[in-house]
C-alpha cells in the first residue's frame, strides 16, 4: 500500500504534524480565510480528516483589514506537557520592504479545544516554532527580520527562551543559522534525536526554488553544521516533475526506525505552446500550495528523503495493510445545521449576524449584502477550495435587488484583485439581471454587463453553476433547475493562482462559493438553498 501525494488537496500550505499517542495531526496556514489553522487527523498517515480549526473566534484572530495573503502565515503544532502547542503568525502588512506580523500562542488540552485565548510573542519575525527541551525548557525559533535586513533577503534563524508560567519571552535572542546560499531561510523546525539537534528550514522562496534544508548540532543554540548535501528535497532541478515548489517540511517519528516528514508543493498546470523555464514561472496552480509526505532514511545520523530529494509520487504506507478510503465523491451543503460545513470559510471575519444566518430562513443559508469582493473589511461570501482542476460547482438561491448595487451570486475567487462573479442584480426598466464580471490584477473586465439576462418573469429560485476544465471555465445558469445556459465566455482558471499574480503576498489558492453584496447599504439579502461540489472525471 502506497501513500499518494498530495495527502490534502487543494490550498494547504505550510504543513507542520504532531502526534499524540496514535494520532497524527496537521495544522496547516489558512491566510486571511476565516476560521484560522486548518487541522486534519489521521491514525495511519494514509487517509487523513479535517479535523477542525484553532482560532474560530475574533478575539482569537482578528483579520479585519488584512491584506491578501496576510493573516495566518505557517503555523507549528506541538504536544507536550498533557497539552497542544500551536505558534503562529498573524501578518497584517505583506507589500512592504518588511512584513508586518504578530506572532502569538494558543493551547489546548484536546485538538478539539477548547483553545486559549492568544499569548503574545513578539512582532520581531514569522513562522515561529516551539521546542520543548527535556528539562523543561521551552525555546522559541523563527525568521528575523526588519528594517536592518532591508538588503538581505531574510535569512537568519534566531532561537529565544520562552517561559510558560510568566507567558514571557528571554528578552535577548540568539542567531543559530543564517542559511544558505538559496537564500529566504524561514520555517525553523528543531528535533532531538541521538544526542543531536536536527534544525529544518525552507528556503529558496516559496516557489519554484522552494527546498528543505537540514543542519545538526550538539547543543540546541548551535553552532550548526549543514547537512552533506544542504538540502534534503526540491524540485528546482527538476522542472518537468509533476510535483513542484516543494518545500517547507516537518519531520514525525511513526516508530522506533520509521520517520515521514510532510512538506507543501504544488501541482502547475501548463499552458500549451508555452516552453518550458527553469526560473519564476513553470505553470500555473490554482490549488495553490498541498501538502505532500515524504519517507525518511537516517543515515550516517543525517536524515535523507528515500529515494532522493525529488518528490515522490507515492510512498510506502507504514501499514501495507492499510486501505486507503475511496476518492472524494461529491460535496452537497444544504444548510441545515446550525453552523457551517467545515469545508466552507469566510473571508478575515467569522461567519457572524452582520454576515448571515442560518437560522433565519431554516434550511438556507443567508447571507446579507456588505461589501464587494474587492473589500479588505466586511464582505458576506462563503466558499470552499478548489481540490480539482476538473469540477463542477452548482447552487440554487432566491434574490430580490432594489437596484443595480444589490448583487448576489457564485463566484471563483484567488483574491480582493482576481475573481470572477456571475450574479444576479437589480435594474429599474428590466427588473433582476444576470451579469457576468471579472477582475483580472485589479482591472475589471464586464463580460455580461448592461442590459445583462433578464431573469425569467415569476422565477422564484435562479440556478448558478461553474464548470471547470483544466485550464479553463465557464459559468451557466438556469431558471428552472434543468435547462442550462453558458453565460460569458470561457475563462482562464490559471489566472486564480499565485503564479499569475507574481506579485508580493500571493500565497493561496482558488475558491468558490456564493457571495452578496450591497454598496447601496439600503438593506438586501440572499436566500441560498444549496451549494454543490462535483469532481469530474479527467
Amino acid at each position: 500500500m502506497n501513500i499518494e501525494n498530495p495527502i490534502l488537496k487543494g490550498f494547504h500550505p505550510d504543513p507542520c504534524i504532531c502526534r499524540r499517542g496514535d494520532d497524527f495531526y496537521i495544522a496547516s496556514s489558512t491566510f486571511e480565510w476565516f476560521p484560522g489553522i486548518r487541522l486534519h487527523h489521521s491514525t495511519d498517515l494514509v487517509n487523513w480528516h479535517p479535523a477542525g480549526y484553532v482560532l474560530t473566534t475574533v478575539g482569537q484572530l482578528d483579520m479585519r483589514g488584512n491584506p491578501d495573503s496576510g493573516g495566518i502565515w505557517a503555523p507549528d503544532i506541538s504536544y507536550h506537557d498533557g497539552l497542544f502547542w500551536v505558534v503562529y503568525t498573524n501578518i497584517k502588512v505583506v507589500n512592504a520592504p518588511w512584513k508586518i506580523g504578530y506572532n502569538y500562542l494558543v493551547t489546548a488540552p484536546d485538538i478539539n479545544g477548547p483553545w486559549s485565548e492568544p499569548v503574545l510573542l513578539g512582532a520581531g519575525g514569522i513562522d515561529p516554532s516551539l521546542f520543548h527541551a527535556d528539562d523543561g525548557r521551552k525555546y522559541l525559533s523563527y525568521r528575523l527580520w526588519g528594517p536592518k535586513h532591508h538588503s538581505n533577503p531574510h535569512n537568519t534563524i534566531v532561537l529565544q527562551e520562552y517561559f510558560p508560567q510568566e507567558q514571557k519571552l528571554a528578552s535577548e535572542w540568539r542567531v543559530i543559522f543564517e542559511g544558505t546560499d538559496l537564500k529566504y531561510t524561514e520555517a525553523p523546525h528543531i528535533y532531538l534525536k541521538d544526542g543531536y539537534y536536527y534544525l529544518l528550514t525552507a528556503e529558496g522562496g516559496t516557489r519554484y526554488e522552494h527546498a528543505v534544508t537540514v543542519a545538526r548540532a550538539r547543543q540546541i543554540d548551535g553552532p550548526y553544521e549543514l547537512h552533506p548535501d544542504w538540502h534534503i528535497l526540491t524540485a528546482w532541478d527538476k522542472p518537468r516533475h509533476p510535483l513542484q515548489k516543494a518545500g517547507h517540511g516537518s519531520l514525525i517519528q511513526f516508530d522506533r526506525d520509521r520517520w515521514y516528514m510532510v512538506y507543501l508543493t504544488s501541482r502547475p498546470l501548463k499552458l500549451p505552446d508555452t516552453p518550458l523555464i527553469t526560473t519564476k514561472v513553470r505553470g500555473y496552480c490554482p490549488l495553490g500550495r498541498e501538502t505532500a509526505i515524504a519517507e525518511i532514511e537516517w543515515r550516517d545520523g543525517w536524515p535523507y528523503v528515500a529515494g532522493g530529494p525529488l518528490p515522490a509520487l507515492s510512498v510506502p504506507a507504514p501499514w501495507p495493510e492499510t486501505q486507503a478510503d475511496p476518492a472524494p465523491q461529491a460535496k452537497h451543503y444544504d444548510f441545515n445545521r446550525a453552523i457551517l460545513d467545515a469545508d466552507l470559510q469566510t473571508l478575515r471575519l467569522p461567519f457572524c449576524e452582520e454576515m448571515g444566518s442560518l437560522t433565519a430562513r431554516p434550511g438556507y443559508l443567508r447571507l446579507y449584502g456588505n461589501d464587494s469582493l474587492l473589500s479588505t473589511f466586511l464582505q458576506s461570501t462563503v466558499a470552499r477550495r478548489w481540490q480539482h482542476v476538473h469540477f463542477t460547482c452548482e447552487t440554487r438561491f432566491q434574490f430580490n435587488p432594489d437596484n443595480f448595487q444589490q448583487s448576489a451570486g457564485l463566484a471563483c475567487y484567488y483574491s480582493s484583485l482576481n475573481w470572477s462573479y456571475c450574479f444576479v442584480a437589480g435594474d429599474g426598466k428590466q427588473g433582476r439581471t444576470l451579469k457576468l464580471m471579472q477582475l483580472d490584477k485589479g482591472e475589471a473586465i464586464y463580460h455580461i454587463d448592461e442590459p445583462g439576462i433578464s431573469v425569467a418573469t415569476g422565477a422564484q429560485s435562479i440556478w448558478l453553476k461553474v464548470t471547470v476544465n483544466g485550464l479553463t471555465y465557464r459559468y451557466s445558469y438556469s431558471f428552472d433547475g434543468d435547462g442550462w445556459h453558458d453565460i460569458g465566455p470561457a475563462l482562464e482558471s490559471w489566472k486564480l493562482s499565485d503564479d499569475y499574480t507574481l506579485g508580493k503576498g500571493c500565497f493561496t489558492g482558488a475558491f468558490v462559493g456564493v457571495h452578496c453584496d450591497d454598496i447601496s447599504r439600503h438593506g438586501c439579502h440572499a436566500d441560498f438553498a444549496s451549494l454543490s461540489y462535483r469532481p469530474l472525471p479527467q
